[in-house]
């Protein structure tokens, strides 16, 4: 049996009809998951209510008993144990990963020091997978130099796999924030000219920006607890452009801060800054679409001009042939 996978592994026929399925497979789901998805915010929101109490009910007992109540999640010990002894922290660079896993959403040590984790264990398993593959599984008919450099890019590329993890989940969470931050800040205008205080208009924006966008939600649901406990609000309006990294937010908590220190209306600067915001989110759109037929050109000339060629000249081609 072994023998067999080994064999089908190597057969680049096997291998390619693997990939076809496999595409296949990705395609069907991409178009059909949209449709199967619903709306899990009230879901999500009655779990969370349903965690907070087992939590505190937990805490309680905790507290009842005299135990030291953790409020943040602990990472593994294993994970922590070779962290603190390889000293991960010092050569990956705690500061730029702590930013990046905090964009990502990942708060905390236990998202910090799995991440520290991977990227020790991924060049590894890479090193390891590859050299596997190119040695024992493939016979490649290429001198031992080219295995070798094979299985060095791939450890090269397993060093970045984390980061491009946490990378790909920062660009998720951005363009959901950006979808939304417009729809926001005109609520938020609208609680404002309410004669609602910040803090209260970021609480109730918070709440109801979450069915569009869970993530700005979440940040502006911080935000609003770093209003009411920092000891200066700039702070506050910093942190958030930073979890964010968005040019419209770190615009709009710039103006903030300006609002907060020379005292101008809060009103006039949120409607301006949501006028501003939409444009930028009109003119990405446009740019997307200006775009697109560049990007169509080559699945045309592949996929959709031969096709039509067949159809055309198929006919006349089947006439001739039977003319013959």
């Amino acid at each position: 049996m072994l023998e067999y996978l080994i064999q089908q592994l190597s057969n680049p026929r096997s291998m390619a009809m693997l990939f076809a399925a496999v595409a296949a497979v990705a395609t069907v789901l991409t178009l059909a998951m949209p449709l199967l998805a619903g709306d899990d915010l009230s879901k999500r929101m009655k779990a969370v209510a349903v965690e907070r109490e087992k939590i505190r009910q937990r805490e309680r007992e905790r507290l009842a008993r005299g135990e030291k109540v953790a409020l943040r999640r602990s990472p593994k010990q294993y994970m922590q144990t070779i962290v603190n002894e390889l000293n991960l922290g010092k050569w990956v660079g705690q500061e730029e990963a702590r930013a990046l896993l905090v964009q990502a959403g990942h708060r905390g040590q236990a998202p910090y020091i799995t991440f520290l984790f991977f990227r020790l264990v991924s060049p590894i398993l890479m090193l390891f997978g590859s050299a596997f593959y190119v040695f024992f599984v493939t016979e490649l008919d290429q001198p031992t130099s080219i295995k070798v450099g094979i299985c060095i890019v791939a450890t090269y590329l397993g060093m970045y796999l984390p980061i491009l993890f946490v990378k790909n989940q920062i660009s998720k969470r951005q363009v959901s924030i950006k979808r939304a931050f417009p729809d926001a800040l005109d609520l938020l205008l609208i609680c404002v000219e309410s004669g609602m205080s910040i803090e209260a208009a970021f609480r109730k924006v918070s709440v109801e920006v979450g069915t569009q966008s869970i993530p700005l939600a979440e940040e502006l649901t911080l935000t609003t607890a770093e209003l009411s406990y920092l000891q200066e609000r700039r702070q506050a309006y910093e942190n958030l452009a930073k979890r964010t990294n968005l040019d419209g937010v770190k615009a709009v908590c710039m103006a903030l801060q300006q609002a907060e220190r020379y005292g101008t209306p809060l009103g006039q600067t949120l409607r301006v800054m949501a006028q501003e915001n939409r444009d930028m989110r009109m003119a990405e759109a446009e740019k997307k679409a200006a775009g697109l037929p560049p990007k169509l050109t080559v699945p045309m000339i592949l996929f959709f001009l031969p096709v039509l060629f067949i159809v055309i000249l198929g006919p006349a081609g089947i006439r001739i042939a039977e003319m013959k």
